[in-house]
């Protein structure tokens, strides 16, 4: 069996050692071509290429990387996502452990396949998460601090962003935008999984009822005041009690979301910020995708 490997060389957790140990744990499983991404959208690049070529490919980076590939793919093949950002959402809510050495010794020695949904907006593909209004808008102010060798800023950086925000609006979030024949909600959280994304070692639940082989989880608030922040910040940790909320729009299980924002506001996917938008037309992609997760 003939692997390639896609390394982003400047994720956070990349190294050059620790990419040779990848490679040797990865080549248990057969040959490994190891090829390097070398600027924004490389690895979509390379992913099209090597989805012609090989039987399966493996992915060794971070969320933004991974993202690229899934968007890349040009036939249906085997994908294993080795944690090698600061975050790597995607392969820890797969199951897999944050040492990527770890990881690659799964994916090579017991890792079975297994079909997952995507999500969709606008035409680019997501793995666990987009959102338009508050989270994007994080995103792009600490991607402002800077991404030296496209390395970026830790969760304390973002946990120190998100309180400048909520300290600049005094908690306060007004309605912003419709979400299509649902109602008006002040920003929207698009869910394909859970958790949401990690602080650490500490998943954040946002949309609980979201699974990978569902469509699309939608959690929104219709407003929100500084008093019920202690409240979100409970179901955001604990994974329940959103959907009895009257603060917020909770939808389980879509295969299709519109929301139009009554001005342009920024949309992130995967945590890579996609720009600002007017409209924002969610898709869930069934059944799209193969993943190796641990046996």
């Amino acid at each position: 069996m003939r692997a390639a490997l896609i390394v982003n060389p400047h994720a956070s957790r990349v190294t050059p050692d620790l990419t040779l140990a990848v490679e040797r744990e990865l080549a248990a499983s057969g040959e490994v071509e190891t090829l390097l991404t070398e600027r924004p959208a490389h690895a979509a690049e390379l992913a099209a290429e090597a989805s012609q070529q090989h039987d399966r490919i493996f992915v060794y980076s971070g969320d933004g990387t991974y993202n690229e590939v899934v968007n890349g793919l040009e036939r249906d093949i085997p994908l294993g996502f080795v944690p090698g950002g600061g975050t790597s959402v995607l392969p820890r809510a797969l199951g897999l452990p944050r040492d990527p050495i770890e990881s690659a010794r799964l994916l090579a020695r017991g890792a079975k396949p297994r079909r997952i949904s995507l999500g969709r907006v606008n035409g680019r593909r997501f793995t666990f998460s987009a959102g338009l209004g508050l989270d994007a808008e994080l995103v792009r102010r600490v991607d402002a601090m800077g991404r030296e060798s496209g390395r970026r800023a830790g969760d304390v950086a973002f946990a120190r962003t998100l309180l400048g925000i909520l300290a600049e609006r005094r908690g306060r979030f007004d309605p912003a935008m419709e979400v299509v024949g649902v109602g008006r909600v002040a920003f929207a959280l698009v869910a394909n999984c859970d958790p949401y994304s990690y602080a650490g070692r500490l998943p954040l639940r946002v949309a609980p009822r979201a699974r990978f082989e569902l469509g699309l989880d939608l959690v929104a608030p219709r407003s929100l005041r500084a008093r019920v922040l202690p409240q979100v910040a409970w179901w955001v940790l604990a994974g329940r009690g959103q959907e009895r909320s009257r603060h917020l729009l909770y939808v389980h299980d879509a295969d299709e979301l519109r929301i139009v924002c009554d001005a342009p506001l920024p949309l992130q996917v995967d945590g890579e910020d996609l720009g600002d938008v007017g409209e924002a037309h969610f898709e869930a992609e069934r059944d799209a995708l193969q993943v190796l997760t641990p046996g």
